[in-house]
């Protein structure tokens, strides 16, 4: 059987989100934000391509609540 590495599993679910590169780092700092405050999104990974585009994953904690999507 294979553990869990920490944040996997059921209790998590995931938003990816593909960031061009025009927009500014404190554009996407900006946009971020407003989603951890507003829908309960945090950040789990970014990785930045050499074309300046951001691959961003979001995280939330899954409850039996609905909770807003994202309007990115």
């Amino acid at each position: 059987m294979q553990e869990a590495r920490e944040g996997e599993g059921p209790d998590w679910e995931y938003q990816p989100l593909r960031l061009p590169a025009e927009l500014s780092r404190r554009s996407a700092t900006t946009q971020l934000a407003v989603q951890a405050e507003f829908a309960g999104w945090e950040l789990s990974r970014v990785r930045l391509y050499s074309d300046g585009t951001r691959r961003v994953w979001l995280r939330r904690r899954r409850t039996s609540a609905a909770q807003p999507g994202l309007s990115v």
